[in-house]
């Protein structure tokens, strides 16, 4: 009768099998992907032809110099004050109804429409025509909100 196991020896294999294996795996892949390797191939080639490649690597070389560079660019005046005025309208935007500033935009762009139109004709508008034109109600409710957004401004900047 046959002797029971009582031990379990695990196959570990060799540095050297691991990387037979691993070449034998990597072959593989080669192969499975032969189209898609030349066609990246064919883009580091173009890039290398037109100096690009040239260029990022002396970019990864100067890493330190770029960042340093772009940092002080970051803190000049000119550049914080844009980054602030941003800020500030991004503010102010996220207080007026969204509903609200499709409107004006929409009343802007017709605006502009209607004022091309009339940069096509090259009439002149006289006095009399003003006196005339705010009678008209389209024209009255443009005015009157003109009006109103003017004296809302001046109460804010009174603040």
């Amino acid at each position: 009768m046959a002797q029971p196991i009582t031990t379990i020896q695990k196959y570990v294999p060799t540095k050297e099998e691991q990387n037979q294996q691993k070449l034998e795996d990597l072959k593989l892949l080669l192969a499975e992907n032969e189209d898609s390797l030349n066609k990246i191939l064919n883009i580091v080639s173009e890039l290398n032809d037109t100096g690009v490649l040239e260029a990022a690597n002396s970019m990864i070389q100067s890493k330190e110099k770029i960042t340093k560079i772009a940092l002080e660019q970051m803190n000049r005046e000119p550049v914080t004050n844009i980054i602030n005025h941003i800020m500030e309208a991004a503010g102010a935007l996220s207080n007026v109804d969204p509903e609200t500033t499709t409107k004006l935009i929409n009343s802007v762009t017709k605006g502009i429409d209607e004022g091309n139109k009339h940069l096509e004709k090259d009439d002149k508008v006289g006095i009399f025509d003003l006196v005339k034109v705010l009678k008209d109600p389209d024209v009255n409710r443009a005015v009157g909100f003109g009006i109103n957004f003017l004296k809302g401004m001046g109460k804010g900047l009174k603040e």
